[in-house]
């Protein structure tokens, strides 16, 4: 497939008539995507499974996403297709109740009927002798592993925040709490394939170091595991990943130059020597959902049993159902 691009100079009715119809099937794929995904990707997310699925190419990206960003504001697209930076919500917003009083009453009766389908009296943690939370350095892939993250109950976090401290202070306040229960616990790391990445598990041990005085503890106090699961080579050749020729930083600055001050580190050397100017970007992993998904869970199965999630939601099930019994008879009395 062709991104539409319109001709320069004047457009014929022809010429027009093509670019709405390259327009408009380019817009069904991205809503095709978006219903394969299960859920709205970040722009550059779409063009990673596009580009996966051969339909463009790693020079078209920054066409793609423009294009993406045009037809959400011009409605051809759905504005929320895209994932919403979450940083930049609005708090605060009203909540208006549509409901009449006996409709909203009637809800109201129904929601304590069904009260006890949330009720949960013991953590799934419990019973297990690790506790496990997954960081991942782009907001494509803590979406992507979401499903597999919330049947095991583990809490994931997007290290892009992680500038902020009270994010840090409350995973090693968690990770705090059930060391002294004498769990094993383990954060599970997926990043970038470039240098920082590969040197990442040092890095979130440093900067959780950073916050051990308000936290009250620090990583090592803790023994705390830092695993980086991903994103590694032979998961690139597997997975048939696309390498970027550059190692441009976030801040627009090259790592492969000479000029740049962390250019001498040995992280960066030792990368450079194996790996040379080149990455893969971790959101790359939406080019193959599945696969990626399938990671994520053959990591999270060396550290927990396959049955444990069933056995555990039939001990909450139990629970459950003994609360919904003591509702219906309370509310029969009324």
């Amino acid at each position: 497939m062709s991104l539409p691009r319109r001709k320069s100079g004047y457009q014929h009715a022809e010429d027009k008539a093509r670019y709405e119809e390259e327009a408009n099937r380019f817009c069904d794929l991205i809503r095709a995507v978006r219903s394969t995904l299960g859920f709205p990707a970040t722009a550059r997310g779409y063009c990673y499974y596009l580009e996966g699925r051969g339909e463009i190419t790693k020079g078209e990206f920054d066409k793609a996403a423009d294009l993406i960003s045009e037809w959400r504001k011009e409605g051809r697209l759905p504005h929320d297709i895209v994932a919403t930076d979450e940083t930049r919500q609005a708090t605060g917003l009203e909540e208006i109740d549509d409901n009449d009083v006996e409709d909203e009453a009637d809800r109201a009766i129904r929601v304590c009927r069904n009260w006890h389908s949330n009720y949960t009296p013991f953590s799934f943690w419990d019973d297990q002798d690790v506790y496990i939370e997954m960081a991942v350095e782009k907001n494509d892939l803590r979406n992507l592993f979401k499903p597999v993250c919330d049947r095991f109950r583990i809490p994931i976090t997007n290290m892009k925040g992680w500038t902020d401290i009270n994010s840090r202070v409350d995973m090693l306040e968690r990770f705090a709490d059930r060391h002294a229960q004498g769990k094993r616990c383990v954060l599970l790391v997926c990043g970038d394939h470039d240098p920082g990445g590969l040197h990442i598990s040092d890095f979130v041990h440093s900067n959780l170091d950073d916050v051990a005085i308000p936290a009250g503890c620090s990583p090592d106090d803790i023994d705390l595991e830092i695993v980086r699961f991903g994103l590694n080579k032979d998961q690139i050749d597997r997975f048939g990943l696309m390498w970027i020729d550059n190692l441009e930083t976030s801040s627009g600055k090259n790592l492969a130059s000479p000029r740049h001050a962390d250019h001498n580190k040995g992280y960066v050397q030792s990368y450079l020597r194996e790996f040379g100017a080149r990455k893969v970007e971790a959101n790359a992993l939406m080019a193959q959902p599945n696969a990626a998904r399938q990671l994520c869970l053959d990591t999270i199965h060396q550290y927990i049993d396959g049955e444990a999630v069933e056995e555990y939601e039939a001990s909450i099930e139990e629970a459950r159902e003994e609360l919904a019994a003591r509702i219906a008879e309370m509310m029969d009395g009324e």
